[in-house]
């Protein structure tokens, strides 16, 4: 399994369905009065944590998450569907950014956050219908698109940490158990930041550390 910690992400909401001009049609009279039903509202896209996730390593394959839009409102009032919201799932400890500024943290588990919602439905005629005019011929749009573009960064608190004296190791044994690419060297000091790897066993994954040299001058 691959490592990712940082993601860009672009998201679209959902159009609102547009409202129905409909009128009713009866024997004898072409317009019968105003019957046309509102627009469904468009999807929203939400974030969501999952436990079961420890990397970004699915989004660099999927960038770009369009939500569908409301169904458009129908004759004999009949309102138009509106779709399922979009779920994205992201790993416990993540923070969202827009426009460089974080604008939450992820901590828990299940913890949903709406990143963008769906446009309103428009309004059919027969909502539009008033003492001025009493048989409209128009309806409403539904509401656009919102588009934003989100940074994802994932802060990971490790399962294993490995601890030893410079030149122990721990780089070439985080290599062997995982797929990290750990930089390794027959010098003191070899790992100057922290490296990452996920262990996969038994069907789970378990994010081991290598830590640098914890002694003075390391």
């Amino acid at each position: 399994m691959k490592f990712l910690d940082q993601i860009k992400i672009f998201v679209t909401a959902g159009v609102g369905g547009s409202g129905s001009p409909s009128f009713r049609r009866e024997k004898f009279i072409e317009f019968g009065g105003p019957d046309g039903g509102d627009g469904g509202k468009g999807v929203s896209v939400i974030l969501i944590s999952e436990r079961n996730l420890n990397t970004l390593i699915d989004f660099r394959y999927q960038q770009h998450f369009k939500a569908e839009r409301g169904e458009n409102g129908k004759g004999k009032k009949k309102t138009g569907k509106s779709g399922k919201d979009l779920f994205i799932s992201i790993p416990i400890g993540t923070s969202i950014l827009i426009n460089n500024e974080k604008v939450a943290e992820i901590l828990e588990e299940d913890i949903s956050y709406l990143i963008c919602k769906g446009g309103k439905g428009g309004k059919g005629n027969k909502e539009l219908m008033s003492k001025r005019n009493p048989n409209p011929k128009i309806s409403e749009s539904g509401e656009k698109r919102k588009k934003i573009n989100v940074s994802l960064q994932l802060s990971l608190i490790t399962d294993i940490a490995i601890l030893g004296l410079p030149n122990s190791g721990k780089s070439t044994l985080i290599k062997t158990l995982t797929n990290s690419n750990a930089k390794t060297g027959s010098y003191p000091f070899t790992t100057i930041s922290p490296n990452l790897g996920v262990l996969e066993s038994s069907g789970k994954n378990m994010i081991i550390c290598d830590l640098p040299g914890l002694i003075e001058g390391a």
